[in-house]
């Protein structure tokens, strides 16, 4: 007796593994259970006017009476991963938001047929050249990853680029893969990112240029490995589609992604309206970039301008008042459950502090790396900041918390202090590759429809070869 046809593709995405919530749900569980069996401590701080925060003083740590995270904690601590819910302080309800109006500017613009029609123009002239879009728009991704620690906005691209993949012969995971890796090497790779090289450099009391040649080394080969993985990958699945790390999800992907997964390409033309719409899709885009780069601009504004660029697109296409209302809520439900998981991403980080942990386990590698040999000294340090960014992924957070407590030892050890900052970077990079507390990561898969421990299986081996990379590099500039 032959199945009934899935009906809706969202059923035959499914995965035995659990989702993205609970994964996280469990995280601050444990969390929280950590702060019963870590002793609470803390050390003094004191503001750093070139970092603009608070730091941490280098031998101040001692305990503190302990705040053990109970039963109520953790069932506040979704909330609290939104907004403090006692000072009512911002937490990470900027970006949940931002990923709703991202969700409704998508909403207005697929109604207009426009990306669809796009999409099927773009592989009608592209037929046959379509892997080169992958080192291309990885490097574009890098580049915003080292200049400007590219990361929360990546959100945006996901809708756009995987349906462009999943039409060339790809797959969901590839379309991930360009933006999360792509951005993430480059932010492994920063050079002059303000959120990552800059803030460690000023916490350690050293210039940001310092190392920067080593950096750049970090940033192309780490590109160019991470480039030939995706793209050989990606040729594998086009040639076998079998070989897929979701290749079971594959009708699901079509119709969720392209709508009807027979469409042909070939005979796709847009209209005037559809052209205009694809000029302001993209220029918004390019203003959302300027802002953020060159504008101080975050969350709020850049929320700001995909709502504008929605009315405006649905008023040159003529939706009417409810189509556009319509589509853009519609939309903004679709990503719902992404803006929810961004809050019980940072709801993990929230528990930490609470239980005041942070400091103590700081402590504890301050402790481990007094009087280590130069090499030894440089990959410990290496592997801490790894085990310490997965509590801590903000690449600025971890910077202000490690680099004034760990920088100062390397002295005593005989190494660069700029080895430290490029370790430390290189870890929180990394780790925020696969990194289930980072909004990034668990909102972009999300957004993908593949499940967390499908892209473990997809990463773990460049996981590998990157960590090889890395260990060389440090290792060999440690040495001469």
């Amino acid at each position: 007796m032959e199945n009934a046809p899935i009906q809706n593709p969202e059923e035959d995405l499914a995965t035995r593994f659990p989702t993205a919530y609970t994964i996280l749900f469990l995280l601050i569980i444990l969390v929280a259970a950590l702060t019963w069996m870590i002793p609470a401590g803390q050390y003094d701080r004191t503001m750093n006017e070139e970092v603009g925060r608070e730091v941490a003083v280098p031998g101040t740590y001692q305990t503190v009476d302990p705040n053990p995270q109970g039963f109520v904690d953790v069932m506040l601590a979704p909330t609290a991963g939104f907004y403090d819910p006692d000072s009512y302080a911002a937490n990470a309800i900027d970006v949940a938001l931002f990923v709703l109006f991202l969700g409704g500017f998508l909403g207005v613009m697929n109604a207009t047929g426009a990306i669809d029609t796009g999409i099927r123009s773009s592989m009608r002239h592209m037929e046959g050249h379509e892997i080169w879009m992958i080192p291309i728009l990885m490097t574009l991704f890098a580049i915003g990853g080292t200049t400007y620690g590219m990361a929360e906005e990546t959100l945006a691209f996901y809708a756009i680029l995987i349906p462009v993949m999943i039409a060339a012969g790809y797959d969901a995971v590839t379309g991930v893969a360009i933006i999360l890796i792509g951005a993430g090497i480059g932010v492994l790779g920063s050079t002059i990112n303000p959120f990552a090289t800059v803030i460690a450099a000023n916490a350690a009391n050293i210039p940001f240029t310092d190392g920067i040649l080593l950096r750049f080394l970090l940033l192309g080969g780490g590109l160019v490995i991470c480039s030939a993985y995706v793209m050989r990958y990606a040729m594998r699945v086009k040639a076998d589609p079998s070989y897929s790390i979701v290749a079971k999800q594959r009708d699901a992907h079509r119709k969720l992604f392209l709508q009807d997964q027979n469409a042909e390409f070939k005979e796709a033309t847009l209209n005037g309206t559809q052209i205009v719409a694809l000029v302001i899709f993209a220029l918004t885009f390019a203003v959302m970039i300027w802002g953020v780069s060159s504008q101080g601009w975050w969350m709020a504004r850049m929320g700001a301008l995909f709502f504008g660029s929605a009315i405006l697109i649905g008023l040159i296409a003529r939706l009417g008042e409810k189509k556009l209302t319509g589509s853009f809520v519609d939309g903004a439900r679709d990503l719902l459950g992404v803006a929810l998981v961004v809050g019980l991403a940072r709801g993990i980080v929230v528990i930490m502090e609470q239980g005041m942990i942070a400091d103590t386990i700081l402590h504890s590698a301050e402790t481990s790396l007094g009087g280590l040999p130069e090499l030894a000294f440089i990959n410990l340090m290496f592997w801490i900041e790894v085990g310490m960014s997965f509590f801590v992924p903000s690449s600025s957070g971890l910077a202000v918390l490690s680099m004034p407590i760990l920088a100062p030892l390397a002295d005593f050890a005989n190494v660069g202090r700029d080895l430290v900052v490029t370790a430390f970077q290189s870890a929180n990079g990394l780790v925020n590759l696969i990194n289930p507390t980072f909004a990034v990561v668990v909102g972009g898969l999300a957004i993908g429809r593949v499940s967390y421990d499908r892209w473990i299986a997809f990463i773990w081996p460049l996981l590998l070869i990157l960590t090889v990379f890395i260990t060389v590099v440090i290792s060999a500039a440690t040495l001469l």
